[in-house]
C-alpha cells in the first residue's frame, strides 16, 4: 500500500504531496512543526504536542489552519489510511503562499501538511550499550522555544555527529553551558545521584517527552532539579541521557572523548526508560 499524506484539505498519495514554490515555509522557513510518536496505533502525548503547536503558531503570529478538534480527526484518519501502528506523524504549518517579500502577507492562507513514517521504537539493547554525543558550538537564534522549521544549525550539528559516528550533538554556549541536543533534550545524573536538566526558556525547546519524564521521575521519587549544567560537569557525571518523542529515554555513555560513569547505561536511565515504556502503554497514549 502506498503512503498517504495530507495537504491543505486533501488526502493524497505521498509522491503527489506538493506545495507551491512560493510557500513561505519553503522560501523563509516561515512555519512551525510537530512530531508525534505513534505507539501501537495510538498517539503519544498528543495534547502536549498540540498545545506546543498552538504556542509556536501564536509566537510567530500564524493563524491556526483548523480547529483542534478537526486536527485530531485528520491525524486519526491519516493513521487509519496508512494503517500505521508504530512510527511518527509529522505536522507542518506555514504562513502560506504569497509573493516573495519579507513582511507578513496580508491575504495568505496558512498551509498545513501532514505525513507519517514507519519508525520502530528504540532497540532495548540500547540499555546495554548506550550512545555517544559530541559537543558543538551554540549558533542558533535566541528563540529555540519556538518549534520553527528553521533547522539549519541543527542539521549541521547532526551531520557533524554522524561524521564521527555519534548519535547526537549537544549545543554548548560561550560559557560552556549545555543548551540541548540537536533534536533532543539533555540530562545528567550527578555523582551524588541528583537528576539535572536545563529549565525551559527561550534557550531550549520545551520537550513534550521531557515534561513527561520529569513527571515520571517525580513519581519514582528520584531527586531532581531543573538548572543549567556545563559540558565539563556532564563529562564528570555518573550518567547522562537524552529524551525526545522518537528517542524516548536514551542513555549516553560518551560525550566527545569522555566516558560517562563506567561506560555503561546507569540505573536512573534504565529506570526512566522502563517507566516511560509503561507510560506509553497506558496514560500517555490516546486512541
Amino acid at each position: 500500500m502506498s503512503r498517504i499524506s495530507y495537504v491543505n484539505g486533501r488526502y493524497v498519495p505521498h509522491r503527489s504531496a506538493l506545495v507551491h514554490v512560493e510557500d513561505r515555509g519553503y522560501q523563509f522557513a516561515d512555519g512551525v512543526y510537530e512530531v508525534v510518536a505513534v505507539h501501537k496505533g495510538k498517539l503519544v502525548d498528543e495534547q502536549g504536542h498540540l498545545d506546543r503547536l498552538d504556542r509556536s503558531l501564536w509566537e510567530l503570529r500564524i493563524a491556526p489552519p483548523m480547529s483542534r478538534s478537526a486536527l485530531r480527526v485528520v491525524m486519526r484518519e491519516l493513521l487509519r489510511r496508512n494503517r500505521l501502528r508504530q512510527g511518527i506523524i509529522y505536522i507542518q504549518v506555514t504562513r502560506g503562499v504569497a509573493r516573495r517579500d519579507h513582511p507578513f502577507p496580508v491575504d495568505a492562507t496558512p498551509s498545513i501538511v501532514m505525513t507519517v513514517a514507519l519508525k520502530p521504537p528504540p532497540d532495548p539493547l540500547v540499555l546495554e550499550t548506550g550512545k555517544r554525543v559530541v559537543s558543538v558550538p551554540e549558533i542558533r537564534w535566541g528563540r529555540c522555544d519556538i518549534k520553527s522549521t528553521s533547522l539549519l544549525p541543527n542539521v549541521l550539528a547532526k551531520q557533524q555527529a554522524r561524521e564521527v559516528g555519534a548519535y547526537e550533538a549537544w549545543f554548548v554556549d560561550g560559557q560552556g553551558v549545555v543548551s540541548e541536543g540537536a533534536s533532543t533534550n539533555a540530562w545528567i545524573v550527578t555523582r551524588d545521584g541528583q537528576l539535572v536538566t536545563r529549565p525551559t526558556g527561550n534557550e531550549i525547546l520545551g520537550g513534550i517527552t521531557r515534561a513527561s519524564v520529569l513527571e515520571l521521575a517525580r513519581k519514582e521519587g528520584i531527586e531532581l532539579i531543573e538548572r543549567p549544567f556545563t559540558l565539563a560537569e556532564a563529562k564528570e557525571a555518573r550518567e547522562a541521557f537524552i529524551t525526545s518523542a522518537t528517542s524516548y529515554v536514551l542513555p549516553i555513555v560518551q560525550i566527545d572523548d569522555a566516558v560517562i560513569g563506567n561506560g555503561k547505561p546507569g540505573s536512573v536511565s534504565r529506570r526512566l526508560f522502563e517507566a516511560y515504556r509503561v507510560y506509553m502503554e497506558g496514560e500517555g497514549a490516546e486512541a
